[in-house]
């Protein structure tokens, strides 16, 4: 019982002495004190009021807070004064307040000034026809339009609050910041004049010093450093023609981070880029997406849709470095033959061989394969008759140049090439023309990073990883690829897919090339070599030449397109060719042998060739199977 009564009178104790020791620190009713004045006299205004009247130089005191003016009548019966000319409010030494006239409660220490009131608390000033102060709270208020300032940020509203102790101002209504680098427009907005942190707190339109736009309705922006954070799905507009939307977006050290169904849309490019996370380089536009990325590439009405466990994104210009053998010219870097330029990766990848597969910790590669691109000239398309493919594309394929060539010198001869696969095409002198400018639409690649699905409605395909130059508009798929046309099927070790005016034009597979018509149930036609290449009339197969120990076997059909027998034939060159999307013709070019059986004699199950697997089992059916 005793402690229990000492345990409450303590308590009561405590809270006693709290509230004094509140009181102490904003006592009611501080008296204001005169400090100086070059003269003072007293007028009475009628029996109950007397008037104090201090002239020149007047400074008067109450609590921390200091009052200058030139001229104040002070009435100590309502516990009011007013000053005139020069008026100078320091507040505890941290905050000055300038005006041409000031009415000041002294009970409720509240300052009213007007005519050109100017507030400065030691980073940012604020000016206002007139001002609300509260010496008690530290608020500031205006209402009848005011600007703050600090260093090179001018922020304009019709109302504002000012924390003078937090350095907090909320903006409200008419919001506009001006800033060398940004314009900020907004109904509402809470800025920190000390850290240069605004708050977005309404629906708020950015724009940059290069027309890049950003919409959001939550977030905060560091207009110092340029770090930032948007909310509530904001959308964000470069100014060239690129689109971001997503739940949340935050900018930070040089990359941007956009989460939660982040979409990306690139209208000079004509593709879209989906998924949970993207990232990107501000500075090189590199960009990484992941989480069930998908990229939409528009086609015309046929559109192509990509799906990988990362997609990455980048300008061409950064596959291009300076070679020193060569001069200072520049050569192309293939991404599995060279390191990966480090500014170009993104937070997510710690070293090259997280994005190039087949590549150590420095990006150079552990084999001799050289990732295929096109040479200098390519093939025609073969021509519509039926009896021939036209004398280029028959022609051996153009030269080009290996490694060890590009980088040896003028004169010298270089070591022979050893590979089958070609290599980069030539460039030397040459290779500045060639390279793509940085402001060109089509300086843009993209690759995709294991399990690689393709979708349109005339062509699907699977992979490990993809690259796609927009400079060629070429595929080049790569690890086990398989592509699907119709009832057709191509595999190889490389394959790469070539596209014209928005369709497909014709396609390479390298080593081990093998292409499967489905004819019915399970009879097959196929065609195997160390090299196919196929072309493609209004985006359905036209032709295909089988080069390097071809093989065939196609079901012969006679003038009433019924099927009479089964051909099984070898040859070093055949050419197929193609009509309603069915294989109708094959003619041997050299060293040809064969047999013709009837079909009797021969079950589907007999006619394969080695290797034969037919993958229908893999293929994308629809582009809502590559979101799953």
């Amino acid at each position: 019982m005793y402690n229990s009564l000492f345990l409450k009178y303590s308590l009561f104790l405590v809270l006693l002495i709290g509230a004094g020791i509140a009181g102490a620190q904003q006592p009611a009713g501080t008296p204001v004190d005169i400090i100086h004045a070059d003269s003072i006299s007293l007028k009475k205004a009628n029996d109950s009021t007397e008037l104090t009247i201090l002239v020149g130089s007047v400074v008067m005191k109450q609590g921390t807070t200091i009052f200058k003016c030139d001229r104040c009548v002070k009435n100590d019966r309502t516990r009011t004064f007013e000053a005139w000319g020069n008026v100078h409010i320091n507040d505890s030494d941290t905050t000055n307040i300038y005006s041409g006239h000031l009415r000041y409660l002294i009970e409720k220490q509240i300052a009213y000034l007007d005519k050109d009131v100017k507030l400065t608390d030691g980073h940012a000033t604020l000016t206002t026809p007139d001002l609300e102060y509260n010496m008690s709270t530290n608020i500031a208020i205006y209402k009848n339009g005011g600007k703050v300032v600090n260093k090179k940020t001018v922020i304009t509203s019709k109302e504002a609050f000012y924390y003078t102790d937090l350095k907090d101002v909320f903006f409200k209504k008419n919001v506009l910041v001006n800033d060398p680098g940004y314009r900020i427009t907004t109904d509402s907005l809470q800025y920190n004049t000390e850290n240069q942190i605004a708050r977005f707190i309404a629906l708020t339109h950015i724009k940059d010093s290069t027309n890049a736009t950003i919409d959001t309705r939550a977030g905060y922006y560091n207009l110092k450093s340029g770090d930032a954070q948007f909310g509530q799905r904001p959308l964000i507009n470069d100014g060239k023609g690129v689109t971001v939307e997503a739940d949340n977006v935050s900018l930070d050290n040089g990359f941007a981070k956009a989460e939660g169904n982040a979409v990306v849309i690139d209208t000079i490019r004509k593709t879209t880029l989906i998924g949970n996370l993207i990232y990107q380089n501000r500075t090189t536009e590199a960009v990484l997406a992941t989480l069930k990325p998908l990229m939409i590439i528009k086609q015309g009405e046929d559109s192509i849709y990509i799906t990988a466990d990362t997609l990455f994104s980048a300008k061409l210009t950064d596959l291009y470095a300076v070679s020193p053998a060569l001069g200072g010219d520049r050569i192309r870097i293939t991404p599995d033959s060279a390191a990966v330029p480090s500014d170009s990766l993104l937070p997510v990848v710690s070293k090259a061989a997280d994005i190039v597969p087949g590549t150590d910790s420095t990006g150079i590669s552990g084999n001799e394969k050289k990732l295929p691109l096109p040479a200098a000239l390519e093939p025609e398309k073969p021509a519509t008759a039926r009896d021939s493919i036209p004398a280029r594309a028959i022609a051996e394929v153009p030269k080009v140049l290996t490694h060890a060539e590009l980088l040896s010198k003028p004169g010298e001869t270089p070591p022979r090439q050893t590979t089958g696969v070609p290599a980069l095409p030539a460039q030397g002198k040459n290779a500045v023309k060639e390279k793509p400018a940085d402001n060109d639409s089509t300086n843009r690649y993209f690759e995709g990073f294991h399990h690689v699905r393709i979708f349109s409605d005339s062509l699907q395909a699977v992979c490990d990883s993809l690259f796609y130059s927009f400079k060629d508009s070429t595929f080049r798929l790569y690890q086990d690829p398989v592509v699907w046309g119709k009832a057709s099927q191509i595999t190889g070790d490389t394959i790469l897919l070539h596209t014209k005016n928005k369709q497909m034009d014709r396609f390479e597979a390298f080593k081990r090339g093998f292409m499967i018509n489905h004819v019915e149930d399970q009879a097959y036609n196929q065609v195997k070599a160390t090299r196919l290449d196929g072309y493609f009339t209004d985006g359905n197969m036209d032709s295909v030449r089988a080069k390097g120990s071809a093989e065939c076997i196609y079901y012969v059909q006679d003038e009433d397109s019924s099927y009479i027998g089964v051909n099984q034939t070898k040859s070093d060159i055949l050419d197929a060719y193609f009509s309603n999307k069915e294989l109708k013709k094959v003619v041997l070019r050299s060293e040809a042998s064969g047999t013709l059986y009837p079909l009797k004699d021969k079950s589907p199950d007999e006619m394969r060739l080695p290797d034969f697997k037919w993958r229908e089992a893999e293929r994308p059916k629809t582009k809502y199977e590559l979101l799953q």
